[in-house]
């Protein structure tokens, strides 16, 4: 009888032993239920929290843009309106300067045809009416200057400045010299030698001449003042 009782409490005690360990397992399952659910509850909550949030973000955006975009028009067009109001202005005031020029001008004109008008006829009647005066006789004509039957043959001496003041010595060199042809001889001689030594520079023209005149012996500079005296 013992061991019949003894074998009974040992197989209530397993049996509630393995009653306790499946009523763990269930417990434990169904916390992990609840947690799961609690968060993805809570996920949900803030992903919907968060749109709210952004939604409003972006509604308040729109209408700070929009307040913007506004002062900028309202801004935009008091410039607008003051450079146009500037330039009124300033179109008036210049219509008003040439106006006044514009006056000035016809005033002072007509002040000198006034003036002039005055000086003529002031003039015409101040000024005695001069009886007919004859007719000035006719200026007898000038002799023509006498011209050599046979002009002299130029010195070789003469070629290299044949080029600027012509072969009878009449060109005007570069159109500025005076003309040599006909000068007088020790004038000549005088001109040649001061241009050779460089203390003459008439019209800018003393290195050239003094180039020119350089190579030219007295024997030389007298035959062309002799050639250039003589046409």
């Amino acid at each position: 009888m013992k061991n019949i009782t003894l074998l009974s409490l040992v197989a209530a005690t397993m049996l509630f032993t393995a009653c306790g360990e499946e009523t763990k397992k269930v417990v434990s399952e169904v916390n992990t239920t609840a947690i799961a659910e609690a968060v993805k509850k809570d996920t949900v909550n803030a992903v919907e929290a968060a749109k709210i949030k952004i939604a409003e973000a972006t509604a308040a955006a729109k209408i700070a843009a929009a307040e913007m975009a506004e002062e900028a028009k309202v801004e935009t067009e008091k410039i607008a309106d003051a450079a146009a109001e500037k330039a009124a202005e300033a179109k008036v005031a210049a219509e008003a300067k040439a106006a006044e020029a514009e006056a000035a001008v016809k005033e002072k004109a007509a002040e000198l045809t006034e003036s002039a008008t005055t000086a003529i006829a002031s003039e015409t009647s101040e000024t005695p009416a001069s009886p007919t005066a004859a007719p000035e006789a006719p200026a007898a004509p000038e002799a023509p200057a006498a011209v050599p039957a046979t002009p002299p043959a130029s010195p070789a001496a003469y070629a290299k400045c044949k080029g600027c003041h012509g072969a009878d010595g009449k060109t005007k060199a570069f159109g500025k010299s005076a003309v040599i042809g006909g000068q007088d001889k020790a004038a000549l001689i005088t001109s040649m030698n001061e241009y050779k030594a460089g203390t003459k520079n008439v019209a800018g023209m003393g290195m050239l001449m003094k180039g020119q005149a350089a190579s030219m012996s007295d024997a030389d500079i007298e035959a062309v003042a002799e050639y250039l005296s003589q046409i």
